[in-house]
């Protein structure tokens, strides 16, 4: 099973770097590559779409404007995604229809708006330019993207016009992917152009959650965020440290394992 999965995981991986060098791919061209059906082929490009590497056409498949502008992003995106998936799940059920939510960058944030692309009537303020793209597919949510200044190798926006923008909103929740995560030292991050943004997005929402995979557990990024205790759920995966999980639930935090 391991063996059958790590040859669809290559082959996968063969289209993705063949869409980044071509901008587009072709069934019929690809199966001569790769040595395999077009059914096959389809198949892998399906399970692509699903996950946002890119968008299906007749015959064949082009990329995603998300990846067609940020090829660093696409490749930071691969790094643990199934551990980031099953992450971006959890979260996302915490979320109900109608429901108001914040959320920051990266590339786990990315998988939970995929995710939350299930919901209906969601309203979302992001300054995630990579989210926004995703989100904004969905006829039924009401997406704003925070202008401001633009990192565009992280895509997201920040600075004064980023904050000013935020005090006018209220949010049920507050979803925010972040760099260490340390039971006595607090929360951090190695952005220092979000922390402002990070900290208004959780003093604007009535919760905040902190999607996080086990490697940043008991971390601490360059630039604090806040105290472990001013959040109120962390969405981490399986492998995360029972010991680490035990600190954090004595700090009254949450902790869903997706």
């Amino acid at each position: 099973m391991l063996k059958q999965k790590l040859k669809i995981d290559t082959r996968r991986n063969k289209i993705i770097e063949i869409l980044n060098r071509d901008g587009q791919v072709k069934v019929s061209k690809l199966s001569e590559e790769l040595k395999t059906t077009p059914v096959t082929i389809r198949s892998d490009l399906d399970a692509l779409e699903r996950d946002g590497y890119l968008e299906r056409i007749q015959g064949g498949a082009v990329q995603t404007a998300v990846n067609y502008y940020n090829r660093e992003f696409l490749q930071r995106k691969r790094l643990n995604a199934n551990i980031k998936k099953r992450i971006a799940s959890a979260a996302a059920e915490l979320i109900h229809d109608g429901d108001t939510i914040l959320i920051n960058s990266g590339t786990t944030v990315y998988f939970t708006a995929v995710e939350l692309k299930q919901r209906k009537n969601l309203r979302i303020v992001t300054n995630s330019l990579t989210a926004a793209i995703e989100l904004g597919s969905v006829p039924s949510f009401h997406v704003i993207l925070l202008g401001g200044e633009i990192n565009s190798r992280d895509s997201f926006t920040y600075g004064n016009d980023v904050l000013e923008q935020l005090k006018r909103y209220r949010a049920n929740y507050a979803i925010l992917s972040i760099d260490g995560v340390c039971a006595e030292t607090g929360i951090s991050t190695l952005h220092a152009e979000e922390v402002m943004v990070e900290r208004m997005m959780m003093e604007r929402a009535n919760e905040t959650i902190i999607i996080a995979d086990s490697n940043k557990l008991e971390k601490e990024g360059f630039l604090y965020v806040c105290d472990t205790e001013e959040i109120d759920k962390l969405v981490t995966d399986q492998s995360a440290d029972p010991s680490i999980i035990k600190k954090l639930k004595q700090k009254n935090i949450k902790v869903i394992l997706g």
